[in-house]
């Protein structure tokens, strides 16, 4: 057993958020990466979540010119291969977007690798690779915005755009699989 006692910095917030918004569970770090960085059990330890956290900074563009950019809180960029999403022992994986702003709280997608998968194959078709571009805005909508051409982008600030397969909006702040676990 290799010891492991440091852990990135999208673990520590997420650990963070979880112990000051949900007090009765425990948090526990694995000694080995399996791909699962926390688990997460009721106060009893008989309940068990495993979780896979990745954070990315915040990629909005530094000059909000259009309307579309100025509605955008954040803005993130991941790179997840197919073959991680569908071997993921995770039960969920939480994405974090930090926003340039510091007064700004981190963001988390909460989603079962299994979910995020269908909704990349969905909108991207089957591939090695998905770049995954979470944009959340500031009336709560979050979409998969990789490949969005600006005549998307007009057309999702009216409302006339379809969202269908990028529809994110789901997992922002998704906390059910805890709240399940903290009854």
């Amino acid at each position: 057993m290799k010891p492991i006692f440091t852990i990135h910095a999208g673990e520590f917030v997420f650990g963070e958020h979880v112990e000051n918004n949900f007090r009765g569970l425990k948090l526990w770090v694995p000694a080995k990466d399996t791909g699962i960085d926390f688990l997460v059990t009721d106060s009893t330890s008989k309940k068990t979540v495993s979780v896979q956290v990745k954070m990315s900074r915040d990629y909005r563009p530094p000059l909000a010119i259009s309307e579309f950019d100025r509605s955008l809180i954040a803005a993130g960029w991941f790179v997840f291969s197919h073959s991680a999403l569908e071997s993921s022992p995770a039960d969920f994986w939480s994405i974090i977007l930090i926003s340039h702003e510091r007064k700004s709280k981190p963001i988390f997608l909460n989603v079962s690798p299994v979910e995020l998968l269908h909704c990349l194959i969905k909108t991207h078709g089957k591939q090695k690779n998905y770049h995954l571009y979470p944009w959340l805005f500031a009336d709560g909508r979050c979409i998969e915005g990789r490949g969005m051409k600006e005549s998307d982008k007009k057309a999702f600030i009216a409302k006339e755009y379809d969202i269908g397969s990028r529809d994110l909006s789901a997992f922002n702040e998704n906390w059910d699989f805890l709240n399940a676990l903290n009854q």
